[in-house]
């Protein structure tokens, strides 16, 4: 398969999850989408577009994959291990820091120029938590492989249809939207995105200006939406 250069190939790691699924719908619904390539651990079925590959990697392997990369100009990746706290913290490293921070490396090794990224409210390489300490370290790597754009996606509490992760999550689905009134001013990036606005936004984002460097809260998310709608 010989890959087409230009700004709308777009290759993605992690189409399979919640926010990563959205994200493939959108883009798939894009009339100006010419390739895409999705990277997994398992193929996902039900495509039926000849601009779409599919191809089974370890994501944690780079060698499994950078053969697929070149002549991709965008890359985004949703890649998690979904709930954190139902896994080690060696496990959550190895997935959500060490095997994004490689496929960023081999996509800007292979010429891709904006790398989107599914991060998280609140994240810094100064934070007490873990999780958002650990998230913050892997954002100040990206931004050191000097991407052309860096896209940066922070939402709060993702809200899905379906409780995915027991009762916790139950209780989550149930309480959030109700905070959302009290959520106002600069706590407005706290308030619960529904992940299909979340996965929407990080489609449309890829085609439309942006900074060299952004980061998107919730105000944001719709917003991109919107612009992108605009005619």
């Amino acid at each position: 398969m010989t890959s087409k250069t230009n700004l709308n190939s777009i290759v993605m790691l992690g189409a399979s999850g919640a926010v990563g699924s959205e994200a493939l719908k959108a883009l798939l619904d894009h009339k100006d989408l010419h390739q895409l390539t999705l990277l997994g651990r398992t193929p996902i079925s039900g495509i039926n577009k000849d601009y779409v590959f599919q191809h089974q990697i370890n994501v944690s392997d780079p060698d499994s994959y950078k053969e697929f990369l070149p002549g991709h100009t965008i890359a985004i990746c949703t890649l998690g291990v979904g709930e954190p706290s139902k896994v080690s913290k060696e496990e959550f490293i190895k997935i959500d820091k060490q095997a994004v921070l490689e496929f960023a490396k081999a996509c800007k090794n292979s010429g891709v120029r904006h790398f989107e990224l599914l991060a998280s409210v609140g994240i810094s390489s100064k934070s007490s938590s873990f999780y958002l300490r650990a998230k913050g370290e892997l954002v100040d790597e990206l931004k050191a492989l000097k991407f052309e754009r860096l896209s940066i996606f922070q939402p709060s509490m993702i809200l899905t249809p379906t409780n995915r992760y027991g009762i916790s999550q139950a209780i989550v689905l149930k309480v959030f939207p109700l905070l959302k009134p009290f959520l106002m001013g600069s706590l407005r990036k706290y308030r619960g995105i529904p992940v299909s606005v979340l996965g929407q936004s990080m489609a449309k984002n890829v085609f439309i200006a942006g900074k060299n460097y952004e980061t998107f809260h919730w105000d944001q998310f719709y917003s991109i939406i919107e612009k992108s709608n605009k005619p």
